[in-house]
């Protein structure tokens, strides 16, 4: 089956991602009391766990699904890069690109949950264009990495890495090297994404990212991509939709609509993450942009099926398409 054809190919593969990375902590208790000092809970603290967040979650996710990746960010001096750059090693991931920036502490998010509810979140960041000096380092980074790699991912989360210049040298130099470039928007910078390969936005991403009114229909959502994919001259447009599957729209007004293929769903955190990194995987390996969908939408169907941020692996995309066909 050509879809699992592709799938051998992903650990040929080596994607660079860009982007903002971050630290995801949880602080997990109980709560037996409310504090005597205001009408708050008094969370007795039981553990404390982090994972990768943001672009790091992305090239987790290359990671676990065999490919290779690398990884061009800024991060602070501080404790926190330091256990990013550790977790980041044991997943694989390359990090000798990372910028290190004094002015800017690394981004980490702190979730205090209790009988697994979330009390309230932390977050630790300064947002904002980094320094011409850490932005010249970043971009010389990707100039070095471009033509080694088999796919892009910018992920953008606002928090600086993905400037007006980062974005331009990204496209631009992937563009030149015919290599297939894909971002996960951030809604405030919808418009900057010219000449991508693919971009991935959930169904309220692309309704704020256009400013678009009474979006019902599934004839709204198509003609919805139709109007990104003119706006930004790019290849394609695959809105996620949750249960309703995904809409890619691509040139020629091509629509293709890929039901969900989740059996369950527990929790969608990363879900996004799991798209684009199987999507470009897939790109890089050569399939059309519609099997390169199609392979992500089974792979998101597997992740919200799991409790986190999840990723998935070979085997398990594997059983999941070769289940589904043989049905």
């Amino acid at each position: 089956m050509k879809l699992l054809d592709y799938l051998e190919s992903f650990k040929k593969q080596t994607i660079l991602v860009v982007g903002d990375t971050m630290v995801d902590k949880f602080i997990w208790g109980k709560v037996a009391r409310i504090s005597p000092e205001a009408p708050v809970p008094v969370v007795e603290v039981t553990k404390e766990t982090e994972t990768l967040g943001g672009a790091g979650n992305v090239a987790s996710n290359i990671t676990a699904l065999g490919g290779k990746a690398v990884i061009v960010s800024a991060i602070g001096e501080d404790n926190t890069g330091r256990s990013m750059i550790d977790m980041l090693k044991e997943k694989g991931i390359n990090t000798d690109h990372l910028v290190f920036d004094i002015h800017r502490p690394t981004i980490v998010k702190t979730r205090i949950i209790a009988t697994n509810q979330q009390v309230v979140r932390v977050d630790r960041e300064i947002k904002g264009v980094f320094s011409h000096s850490t932005e010249a380092k970043i971009i010389k980074n990707i100039e070095e990495l471009i033509p080694k790699a088999g796919g892009v991912i910018i992920s953008d989360y606002a928090k600086g890495v993905v400037s007006q210049k980062v974005l331009k040298k990204t496209i631009s130099l992937s563009r030149k090297y015919k290599i297939p470039v894909t971002v996960d928007p951030k809604v405030e910078n919808f418009k900057m994404y010219k000449g991508v390969t693919a971009m991935t936005p959930n169904t309220k991403e692309a309704i704020e990212g256009m400013n678009a009114k009474n979006i019902v229909t599934e004839q709204d959502i198509e003609n919805l991509g139709k109007k990104i994919l003119k706006m930004l001259k790019s290849d394609s447009v695959l809105i996620t939709r949750g249960e309703m599957g995904m809409t890619l729209v691509q040139q020629n007004n091509k629509v293709t609509t890929i039901p969900t293929r989740a059996k369950e769903v527990y929790d969608v955190t990363g879900a996004g993450d799991t798209v684009i990194s199987t999507m470009t995987l897939a790109l890089a390996a050569k399939a059309d942009l519609a099997s390169a969908a199609e392979i992500a939408n089974f792979a998101a169907g597997i992740v919200v099926g799991k409790l986190g941020t999840a990723v998935t692996n070979q085997e398990e995309l594997k059983k999941t398409i070769n289940e589904f066909y043989k049905k």
